[in-house]
């Protein structure tokens, strides 16, 4: 499973771990990741792409999905661990401003 999922309810986080190629074929784990977000609402979400070893445009998509889920709230989701040519990649797209990025 390239999608890895583990709500800590104590501390009101979902850690969300992504690994390998970010692309379109994780769509249908990432769709129930940010399901979990529903019942989940008022938690962080911290999405761990340190294994991200690549990404395109419909990972970008994914991650706007899981944006959207908490009414756009940009310091509700953390991308952390990310690859200096991930990191760049959401840079560019000026994810910085929608997202907390580390």
């Amino acid at each position: 499973m390239a999608i890895n999922t583990n709500i800590q309810e104590d501390r009101n986080v979902v850690n969300i771990t992504i690994a390998g190629i970010f692309d379109f074929d994780l769509h249908d784990e990432f769709r129930k990741a940010v399901g979990i977000s529903r019942d989940y609402s008022h938690f962080k979400f911290v999405v761990d792409m340190g294994a991200v070893q690549d990404m395109d445009s419909s990972a970008l998509g994914m991650l706007l999905l899981l944006r959207e889920s908490v009414q756009g709230d940009p310091t509700r989701i953390e991308l952390v661990k990310c690859q200096p040519d991930i990191k760049e990649m959401l840079l560019m797209a000026n994810f910085d401003d929608m997202f907390t990025i580390k």
